[in-house]
């Protein structure tokens, strides 16, 4: 699997964005996917997870009711929404996929990463 994301860019405090991340392959469906952000000098860190049906979402405490994690697998395409940003979600953005995730918020448990997309929110 082969993951590309995009949407990243240069947003204001409070302003909306949106986050895609394409998939290649045809067993997407079968894939647990999450969104992991690193701010520079920090360690990469989870910001939110769906699992391969869709039916159960996960999110870090930092981002619970801002961000919304959601997939389309006719499209091949894991999004990310979020909303009310502030400048401490500044950092960037990856998407993952695993097949067998039994703790979403550890990162050594998806086996695909895409190659990350800027978010910087000013003040």
């Amino acid at each position: 699997v082969q993951l590309q994301a995009s949407g990243g860019g240069l947003v204001q405090a409070g302003d909306s964005l949106s986050l895609s991340c394409a998939a290649s392959g045809r067993t997407f469906s079968r894939y647990n996917l999450g969104w992991f952000r690193q701010a520079p000098g920090k360690k990469r860190e989870f910001v939110a997870h769906i699992t391969w049906s869709g039916r159960s979402t996960y999110y870090a405490d930092s981002v619970k009711g801002r961000f919304t994690i959601s997939r389309d697998n006719a499209k091949n395409t894991v999004y990310l929404h979020m909303s009310s940003l502030n400048p401490e979600d500044t950092a960037v953005y990856y998407c993952a996929a695993g097949l067998t995730v039994v703790a979403p918020r550890k990162d050594s448990e998806y086996d695909y990463w895409g190659q990350g997309t800027q978010v910087t929110v000013s003040s």
